[in-house]
């Protein structure tokens, strides 16, 4: 039994297949990214295969989970579905899986929205979470092309590609996702690569 078997064994528990068939891919994409770039690639791997741990909770579990571990959720991200399972996922994470590295629960809690100034490891799985093999959205080979050349430059492709969408359906943006926009956008002007 490897190290990683324990947490499949909960996530088979907890995931869809189809779900579990992309967590598995989306960890073995950051796994890639983070040995590319730079990163903790065991670290990379775990917060990929967790990242969705709570995505196919219910309404009751997930505000029962955010009762549990007092997270905070603001009205929009109680509003909104898709944004609830990086928040209880980290929490559940921390709580029921003992994991406190905060880089892990960090890139867990934000590779939905993004934020303003991102740690690599976030960046990773935010970007993990795009490209993995699974996915087969129009786009995708773009954003698998520019996220071997910049974690950045595929950051702002999949931001523009979620806000659009977001906008395009009258639906909120999060203030986190804009935050990581202004933030990709003003270090690019600044090294004067747009």
């Amino acid at each position: 039994m490897n190290d990683y078997d324990f947490y499949v064994n909960i996530l088979k528990e907890r995931l869809s297949p189809y779900r579990l068939h992309h967590s598995l891919e989306v960890a073995k994409s950051a796994k890639h990214l983070a040995e590319k770039y730079g990163y903790d690639a065991e670290k990379a791997y775990l917060a990929g295969l967790l990242h969705d741990i709570t995505k196919e909770a219910d309404a009751e579990e997930t505000f029962a989970m955010a009762e549990k571990y007092t997270l905070d959720m603001t009205q929009l991200e109680r509003d909104n579905k898709k944004l609830w399972h990086a928040i209880t996922g980290a929490g559940y994470i921390q709580n029921e899986l003992n994991i406190t590295d905060d880089e892990i629960l960090t890139a867990v809690r934000y590779h939905t929205t993004g934020r303003a100034d991102m740690s690599l490891g976030e960046k990773v799985l935010f970007i993990a979470d795009f490209v993995s093999s699974d996915r087969s959205y129009d786009g995708v080979d773009s954003m698998r092309e520019k996220a071997e050349i910049s974690l950045e430059s595929a950051m702002l492709e999949g931001i523009e590609f979620t806000v659009t969408e977001l906008v395009e359906k009258h639906s909120p943006v999060h203030p986190d996702t804009i935050g990581a926009y202004n933030d990709i956008i003003t270090n690019y002007k600044q090294k004067g690569l747009i």
